[in-house]
């Protein structure tokens, strides 16, 4: 994908991402939530729309790929208002349009998603030895190639446990995370998220009584490591704006990691929208 530039289009301006630069090019861009595609020969640029009347699609985009190409009317009407198969369109017009037009067959659209999320949990797998639930606030950053491998994800997430008032043990937790969204459509996605690997630093406050010498007091230990839990979780997510939101069950189960024995209840919801 080429750099963004500013296009006027019927007297609005837009900022669009070049997917495909030649004698025809392909514009498009996330606006108001929506990817929305545009076509450029020479100075002239149409929106393509598939606007639906009466319960059928009017298909407007086909009258506008069959004024920009010419003589590839047959191909046009095999064309769908998606992605992939207006790369392929534009792609196989610019090779016979000029000679010299090369592209990448299997081109990588790398999108990244920043996300913010609160929740609870019973923390049974950082000492959490009464299971009381404590508060936990992150973020998360969300990379994915929207282009070949769209149910798949990988994902960065810096989350804080705070203590309460029963639990005096917090935790700051950084880790990496892969996801797969056995559901995945253009409003609504679900997902299996899996903790691959983690950093966890564990600060714990605990009571010392009296004795003869010594006042009672509290006393504070801390440390933190990496280990490879391996622990499942699910998820999912609706599409809001420029973004999702969200709600995920995490650590549902650890293969590589041993709790305290309660049934884990680490839940959150939240928000992420694309950078």
């Amino acid at each position: 994908m080429f750099a963004q530039n500013t296009y006027t289009v019927d007297g609005n301006s837009y900022q669009l991402n070049t997917e495909v630069h030649g004698t025809l090019t392909l514009l498009s861009n996330s606006i108001d939530g929506n990817i929305r595609f545009f076509s450029k020969k020479g100075n002239e640029i149409f929106e393509l729309v598939n606007t639906k009347k009466n319960g059928d699609y009017q298909e407007e985009y086909i009258a506008v790929l069959k004024q920009h190409s010419g003589n590839m009317d047959a191909e046009v009407s095999d064309v769908k208002l998606t992605m992939g198969s207006l790369r392929t369109f534009y792609n196989e017009y610019n090779k016979q349009a000029d000679s010299s037009f090369s592209y990448d067959e299997n081109p990588v659209r790398l999108i990244a998603y920043l996300g913010a999320f609160g929740g609870v949990t019973n923390a049974i797998f950082s000492g959490n030895e009464t299971n009381v639930y404590q508060p936990k606030i992150g973020v998360e950053v969300e990379l994915m190639d929207a282009q070949k491998l769209k149910r798949h994800a990988i994902v960065f997430r810096l989350s804080q446990t705070f203590k309460s008032d029963e639990q005096k043990n917090s935790a700051t937790q950084i880790s990496f995370n892969y996801r797969f969204k056995f559901i995945n459509s253009e409003t609504f996605n679900a997902f299996l998220n899996t903790k691959v690997a983690a950093y966890s630093y564990i600060k714990n406050e605990f009571n010392v009584a009296a004795t003869d010498t010594e006042p009672a007091r509290i006393e504070e230990t801390s440390g933190g490591g990496f280990d490879a839990p391996i622990a499942f979780g699910i998820g999912a997510e609706y599409k809001l704006g420029n973004g999702y939101l969200f709600a995920t069950y995490n650590d549902a189960v650890a293969l590589n990691q041993d709790g305290n024995g309660e049934f884990p209840i680490d839940v959150s919801l939240g928000y992420k929208f694309k950078l």
